[in-house]
């Protein structure tokens, strides 16, 4: 499903009774079966955006249109994956990743068992696959609540800095883990990150976003084959490059 954001601008009312842009004259296409990162330092609207294009918020002045439809208020065809992990604590490990598909009856409950299985032995969860989400840790908690997301295979996939608090093993093995699914399943896939070398290893397209108020400075087409090394030359260029340019803006 392809996304246009179209004349975009966003304020809030502060506390002085003036309002706040966050977001200005926001234009952005985001094609089908695109994977595109939203980069650039706190306070640039990523996350208002990203909200922007789930239905959570309405811009105050332009449209977001998904689809071909003008987005008023969220969607199944859009998952959200936030920062925080949301977990049904009387549910067990397995029964969290498998919830969704078992409510949409995608599948025999033996082949979402046996897909739930492959995800966290990926992520190195398998053996807690009958723990209670009070007997996680944060990390391990937030593996199992992007696992269900991924499993769910939402024709668009809006991620929130999802990875920003996992280690960078488990960070990587997830990176990996959203490519393959992506490439499975052909999800458009919004990612907010502040991570250059997130954003060059998943990005077929990078926006890197300014702030007061939130701008587009630039959009970088990402042309490095996949699978991607972070040792290689052209990976480590644009990666310099990008950060020049943030360094620029800031």
């Amino acid at each position: 499903m392809s996304i246009e954001v179209k004349n975009i601008n966003k304020s809030f009312e502060s506390k002085k009774t003036e309002k706040l842009s966050v977001l200005e004259d926001i234009n952005l296409t985001i094609n089908d079966g695109e994977l595109v990162c939203l980069l650039g330092p706190s306070g640039c609207g990523k996350t208002t955006l990203l909200r922007l294009i789930a239905g959570l918020d309405q811009p105050t002045a332009g449209e977001i249109v998904a689809n071909g439809e003008v987005v008023k208020k969220p969607s199944g065809d859009r998952a959200v994956i936030f920062q925080q992990y949301s977990l049904f604590p009387w549910l067990t490990v397995l029964q969290n990743v498998t919830f969704g598909l078992e409510m949409t009856k995608q599948g025999s409950k033996a082949e979402n068992i046996a897909a739930a299985e492959r995800y966290l032995t990926s992520v190195g969860l398998i053996d807690f696959k009958d723990s209670y989400p009070h007997e996680l840790s944060g990390g391990m908690k937030q593996r199992v609540a992007i696992i269900r997301s991924l499993l769910n295979h939402s024709p668009i996939l809006l991620m929130d800095e999802p990875f920003s608090a996992l280690d960078m093993q488990n960070r990587h093995k997830l990176q990996e883990q959203l490519i393959g699914v992506w490439k499975r399943f052909e999800n458009t896939i919004v990612f907010v990150t502040h991570d250059v070398d997130e954003a060059v290893y998943l990005a077929d397209k990078i926006v890197i976003m300014d702030k007061k108020p939130g701008r587009i400075a630039e959009i970088i087409e990402v042309g490095i084959e996949r699978p991607r090394k972070r040792e290689s030359d052209e990976f480590i260029q644009l990666q310099e490059s990008i950060v020049e340019k943030l360094n620029m803006e800031e």
